[in-house]
């Protein structure tokens, strides 16, 4: 015959049941172990949003970021210099633009439909 003080592992919790809330001690003292509730996903996997930009926004300035700008991708490139937007112009030669070119032009950070 076995009692709740002889479980057989040393040091073990018997969870005892609560007769008006229907819960063990155990849950109760884990729920209240944890400082913030679940959520249905952890924040490192849902994906970053965006700040949103008035139309007059500055470009951001954090290297190897990409922009759209009239329909074509633009990446930051910062290197030996001043940091410029790189990409291609409608016949696919290479365009560089100055943030201030990419302002003036428009840019989001998704492609437009």
């Amino acid at each position: 015959m076995s009692t709740d003080h002889d479980s057989g592992v040393v040091g073990a919790e018997v969870p005892s049941s609560d007769p008006f809330t229907g819960t063990t001690a155990v849950a109760a003292a884990d729920a209240a172990a944890e400082p913030f509730p679940p959520t249905s996903a952890p924040s490192a996997l849902r994906a970053p949003q965006p700040p949103s930009q008035p139309p007059e926004a500055q470009p951001p300035t954090t290297p190897c970021t990409v922009v759209w700008s009239r329909g074509r991708p633009y990446v930051l490139e910062s290197g030996a210099g001043r940091p410029r937007w790189m990409g291609v112009d409608h016949h696919g030669r290479p365009q560089a633009l100055t943030g201030e070119e990419l302002r003036r032009r428009g840019w989001s950070y998704r492609r437009s439909s």
